[in-house]
């Protein structure tokens, strides 16, 4: 089955941002047992590189990264992977899983628009008609949260940061993807960066790894693992075959798997603000598919 999902850029869509959906209900039982973001971090890029290493060696790719390459994965683990995780689970506990997800699923539209800029993406005035709803459609889920009256916080501007950051990472990562080199390979030393650059960072400001917090909630842990093992492997062979556009839909497919999980699961509640924000997200980001070529249509659903 997963060898029909890797064959399909539609399928890989479903596939990827489906368990991506997993990661914030996850996130937010990891933050209510007390595990800091850092380390949740950790557990992520842990649990892909723990999956995708047997398949490197087997292949006997398992080589390091030098000059263009190492740069590649490095800065694509430290913004795309460590800095994005730490955002999420930073903003979960203070915003709730689903609306961090629903900012997650804003990741199209940036990407759209920095596919402009950079000339890799022709767009309509649909397109631009997307971007706009979509960007409205945040705003509204964040007074969703905060209050209209209130004013918004820290921690849903920062909310807002989130998808300009996965956007940029999509960006890079097609303008610099290195020729030659297999998916797997890159996704693996980029976990690898991650990994290295989330420790360092614990270590630096709490002069600790409190592992011990993740060896309380084992089955979430665990689920966890499989989860980051199952991701990133088809989120860097989407990335190959459907480019930054497809790829950045992920979001979307994220977003309603992890708004209405946590509904369902985790308790949380949403006022009509919200609710009427993400479908405004949803539509914007549908009008940016629409303006997308006949090609990416295809391959969004075969």
């Amino acid at each position: 089955m997963l060898e029909a999902i890797y064959k399909s850029p539609g399928g890989l869509l479903i596939y990827t941002g489906g368990l991506f959906g997993l990661t914030f209900p996850l996130g937010k039982l990891a933050s209510q047992a007390g595990v800091p973001p850092t380390v949740w971090a950790m557990v992520i890029s842990l649990g892909a590189i723990l999956f995708i290493a047997p398949d490197l060696w087997k292949r006997r790719d398992f080589i390091p990264p030098r000059g263009p390459v190492l740069q590649y994965v490095m800065i694509s683990g430290l913004m795309s992977f460590a800095l994005v995780n730490v955002i999420i689970f930073a903003l979960i506990p203070r915003l709730g899983a689903g609306q961090v997800g629903l900012m997650f699923a804003l990741s199209p539209v940036f990407t759209l628009a920095l596919s402009v800029l950079f000339k890799l993406k022709g767009v309509s005035a649909l397109g631009v008609l997307g971007i706009v709803v979509g960007l409205f459609g945040a705003i509204n889920v964040v007074l969703g949260r905060d209050g209209a009256g209130s004013g918004i916080s820290f921690w849903a501007l920062l909310g807002l940061v989130l998808p300009m950051i996965l956007a940029a990472g999509n960006i890079y990562r097609t303008l610099h993807w290195p020729e030659g080199q297999h998916p797997a390979s890159l996704a693996f030393w980029s976990q690898g960066a991650s990994l290295l650059g989330l420790i360092i960072v614990q270590i630096a400001f709490y002069g600790a790894l409190p592992v011990a917090w993740v060896a309380e909630i084992p089955l979430v842990t665990g689920v966890q693992l499989i989860s980051a093992a199952l991701i990133f492997p088809a989120y860097f062979r989407l990335q190959h075959l459907g480019g930054p556009l497809l790829l950045s839909q992920t979001g979307y497919v994220a977003a309603a798997t992890s708004l209405f999980s946590a509904t369902l699961f985790l308790g949380e509640r949403y006022s009509t603000i919200t609710w009427a924000g993400a479908g405004l997200v949803f539509f914007g980001i549908a009008l940016t598919i629409l303006a997308q070529s006949k090609v990416s249509l295809r391959r969004l659903w075969v």
